[in-house]
């Protein structure tokens, strides 16, 4: 007689959404990065979206908040809040992608204009939150993954690198805005 097994409930056997993190953490930063790089492939006549860098240095700045919350309730074991803030960490992070992309794919880039120094002090910070921020969509995405198919020793593993990055992306993408934000036209 043959046996029929069923899929595997054992935390961690979902490989589609695996599969899925995977093919969203490289296909995201190529797409932002194509839309950044040609906006006019996009565009979208007579589309106001001149509020949007400062929408999004809120999203930035909200998204840190709440990783700094969700920080501190997991080191107190609060694993309920924990879990509602970095789950809505992950809700502002996705709401500022797509305002991100919708800005980026209407408007070209705004040019630097400061010198000395601080220029190089800006290129730094940005340079260090442009390559950071395309390695955090895969972090972000397989930490969740990781919490969603209950992989707790994965997720504690993965998280203790992505938090700091993912916190220092958030940082800096609103310290660009204030760097930035004088030369918008």
């Amino acid at each position: 007689m043959t046996t029929i097994s069923k899929p595997s409930s054992e935390p961690g056997s979902n490989t589609t959404l695996k599969v899925l993190a995977g093919v969203l953490g490289a296909v995201i930063p190529v797409a932002v990065a194509i839309l950044y790089y040609f906006p006019n492939v996009f565009r979208i006549e007579g589309a106001n979206v001149k509020m949007l860098p400062a929408v999004n240095a809120v999203l930035n700045s909200l998204t840190a908040v709440l990783l700094l919350a969700g920080y501190y309730f997991i080191r107190r074991k609060n694993i309920a809040w924990h879990r509602a803030m970095m789950g809505t960490a992950f809700l502002m992070g996705s709401f500022f992608l797509v305002s991100y992309v919708a800005y980026h794919s209407q408007v070209p880039s705004t040019k630097f204009g400061g010198v000395g120094l601080i220029k190089g002090i800006y290129y730094f910070i940005l340079l260090t939150h442009i390559v950071l921020a395309a390695v955090t969509v895969g972090l972000v995405l397989f930490t969740l993954y990781f919490a969603l198919t209950q992989q707790f020793a994965k997720h504690r593993r993965i998280a203790r690198y992505t938090f700091p990055i993912w916190l220092y992306v958030s940082i800096t993408g609103v310290v660009v805005y204030f760097m930035i934000s004088p030369y918008y036209t």
